[in-house]
Order: structure tokens, then sequence, then C-alpha cells
């Protein structure tokens, strides 16, 4: 059985972009395109409503990119059980008021038992800070929370 990894959305976002001239954003496109050619057959793949519903928004023609990228990539709902987790761990003041959409991502991965997050948030989700705190939040739920990393942190070489 391969190892579940939750796609949140800055994934779909960077694997449906427009090359940029901006280099730090040039190096996590880079990144990203070369885990999904080199990595990603190793994994199960999972986005969720969640997902979709934030891809669906902004630039119609990144939109199109995005939920075709998606399309063939299973989906988890979000359920009465991560909806509780996500209150939980905003309830817990571990993350920012307005980062209440990761703490879905976290609680969704979480409940569905996905091994990984992959993302390119860092500010709220990959975050030496914020880590250990979410961890020990859905451990105390009874959940495992997935390890959260970026593309470049779940290449084999």
């Amino acid at each position: 059985m391969k190892p579940k990894v939750y796609l949140e959305t800055t994934i779909v976002s960077y694997l449906t972009a427009r090359p940029s001239r901006d280099p730090i954003l040039a190096a996590n496109l880079k990144q990203t395109k070369e885990w999904e050619e080199h990595e990603s057959r190793k994994f199960e793949l999972l986005v969720s409503d969640l997902v979709i519903a934030e891809a669906s928004d902004g630039d119609p023609d990144a939109v199109v990119r995005r939920l075709a990228g998606v399309k063939d990539i299973p989906m988890l709902l979000t359920d009465e059980r991560a909806r509780a987790l996500a209150k939980f761990i905003g309830d817990s003041m571990v993350l920012p008021t307005k980062a209440a959409q990761d703490a879905l991502h976290v609680a969704i991965a979480a409940v569905n038992g996905a091994d990984y997050l992959l993302t390119w948030n860092c500010r709220h989700l990959n975050n030496a800070h914020f880590k250990p705190r979410l961890e020990a939040l859905c451990l105390a739920k009874g959940y495992k929370c997935p390890v959260i990393c970026t593309p470049a942190e779940l290449m084999e070489d």
C-alpha cells in the first residue's frame, strides 16, 4: 500500500502555474514539478472538497488549469470529524484566526489517515513553530497528524 499524500491547494496551484521570473517562486515551481514527475507515483494522492473550492477561486484561466490538474485525483469530503478537529485546532489558538482554512486542511488530512500533507504554505502549515503544536492537537483527539512538508522535503534524492 502506498503512503497517502494530501495535496494542499498551494501544490495544485504550483503544479498548474505559468512560469515566473521571481527567483523564489520559480524555484518552488521547479521543485513542485520535479516532485510530481519523479516522486508522485510512489504515493496515493488525495485532494479535498476544500482544495477544489479554493482552486475554483481567482483568475478564470488559472481555475480551469487547476481543476483540470486535479480531476483524476480522489477527493476527500469534509465530514463532521474533520470539522470538529479543525474547530478544536482553531479553539486552541495555535494558528491565527485567519488560518481557519489551514486548520481544516490539517484536519481533513488527519482524519483520513494521510501520511503527508504537501504544501508551500510555510506561514501557517509547514512552520517549525506551529507543526509540533498541530501534531499534539491531532494526537489529543486520537488522530495522527500527517507529516507537513514541501515537495523538496518529500524527495528521496
